[in-house]
């Protein structure tokens, strides 16, 4: 799935987000909007990840999209 058709499901998917990711709050997500790169950074932040670790861990929410 894109990040064009993760940006436009964006409402749908973050429900999804947050129950993988429950220590982030529904700011982060609102101002996220799909944008991979912010939530990696976020993730990064709030659990003390490396950004590989952050942004595997987008990629590999992104694949169980479909």
């Amino acid at each position: 799935m894109n990040k064009d058709i993760i940006s436009g499901k964006w409402t749908q998917l973050k429900g999804q987000a947050q129950a993988r990711w429950g220590d982030l709050t529904d700011d982060v997500f609102d101002v996220a909007e799909g944008d991979s790169k912010y939530l990696a950074g976020k993730l990064q932040e709030r659990y003390g990840w490396e950004r590989e670790r952050a942004e595997q861990e987008v990629r590999d929410f992104e694949r169980t999209l479909g």
